[in-house]
């Protein structure tokens, strides 16, 4: 383990870090580190926690990373970095967390990062993402919080992602995101957020989402969304929600 997480440790990551090749937890988070991310780290196949959260780091994620083997945590959080998304992080199969929010992203989710069967956070708020969603991102089938929140996201909300039943939080919010709220979406009965607004969305709200038992935060505004609200709600303890921004009334039963 190397944690000097929460100093004032600045310049550059030594590319040397690599030849530490039983390293498995690689702490850096919290700093003033400049520069890119050494392509060198993916030398320490030994690593499981890959923690540069919080620091100036710049340029393109390296796509050796994606050789990590027995990475399960890759925080790369509120840092400069630019570029697309490498695909290559798809092969990460025992990785768990992916948190890449607060950079300057761009380009196209990777349909890739739907392989990682074991991910569990999915994390890539407040990026310059554009294009679709991939619907691939519904086979994630251990997915509990996915945020793809303030992003250029365009097109229709998979159906896919009604496969996700483990989720508990879902936010889509702040993007470019269009069409109707697929009726999929009500098999995420885990769901305890979910937030759709400041979006194009359209059409009325299916009677499905009324399925969502445990649902306690709900954000719709934003919006262009017709019809009627679906029944189950009208009694759920939803904090926070604004079901009262959206002028519509309930359905009947």
């Amino acid at each position: 383990m190397l944690d000097l997480s929460n100093n004032r440790l600045s310049g550059e990551i030594p590319a040397g870090i690599g030849e530490l090749s039983s390293l498995a937890y690689l702490d850096l988070r919290g700093n003033r580190l400049t520069g890119e991310i050494p392509a060198s780290l993916a030398d320490i196949q030994s690593l499981t926690h890959l923690l540069l959260r919080d620091n100036q780091l710049s340029g393109e994620i390296p796509a050796e990373l994606g050789g990590l083997a027995d990475l399960t945590w890759l925080d790369l959080s509120i840092n400069f970095l630019s570029g697309e998304i490498p695909e290559e992080l798809g092969r990460l199969a025992n990785l768990q967390a992916l948190y890449l929010s607060y950079n300057h992203l761009t380009g196209k989710l990777p349909p890739e990062l739907g392989e990682l069967a074991n991910l569990k956070h999915l994390m890539i708020r407040r990026n310059q993402l554009s294009g679709e969603i991939p619907a691939e991102l519904g086979q994630m089938a251990s997915l509990e919080r996915l945020n793809l929140w303030a992003n250029q996201l365009s097109g229709e909300i998979p159906a896919e992602l009604g496969n996700l039943t483990n989720l508990t939080r879902l936010d889509l919010d702040n993007n470019e995101l269009s069409g109707e709220i697929p009726a999929e979406l009500g098999n995420l009965t885990k769901l305890r957020e979910l937030w759709l607004n400041g979006n194009q969305l359209s059409g009325e709200i299916p009677a499905e989402l009324g399925n969502m038992i445990h649902l306690r935060r709900l954000f719709l505004y934003g919006n262009q969304l017709t019809g009627c609200l679906p029944a189950a709600w009208e009694a759920a303890n939803l904090k926070g929600s604004d079901l009262e921004l959206l002028g519509l009334e309930f359905c009947e039963e």
